[in-house]
């Protein structure tokens, strides 16, 4: 992992991050590949749920939300704020 390659788990609400790599295996990497979970896409992170976890995430404009176990697999960098 890169200095400036974070988990997508870490990212605050409102962050856009520029995925670089996906850990996942087997049939959830498949699904997330066809969502759009694909390094050199981006990803903006939408709102947390009260507990914080899961947490909603717009790839491709679909809002998707995903689980902390899930979105600790999925690495990027930081673009800064908001998406236009």
């Amino acid at each position: 992992m890169s200095i400036a390659e974070k988990q997508l788990s870490q990212a605050k609400t409102g962050s856009v991050i520029r995925l670089s790599r996906i850990e996942v295996q087997g049939v959830l990497r498949r699904r997330l590949l066809d969502l759009g979970f694909v390094p050199g896409n981006i990803v903006e992170v939408l709102q947390t749920s009260p507990l914080g976890d899961p947490v909603a995430f717009r790839v491709n404009h679909t809002t998707i939300a995903l689980r902390r176990e899930e979105s600790s697999m999925i690495y990027g960098i930081d673009e800064g704020g908001q998406m236009k």
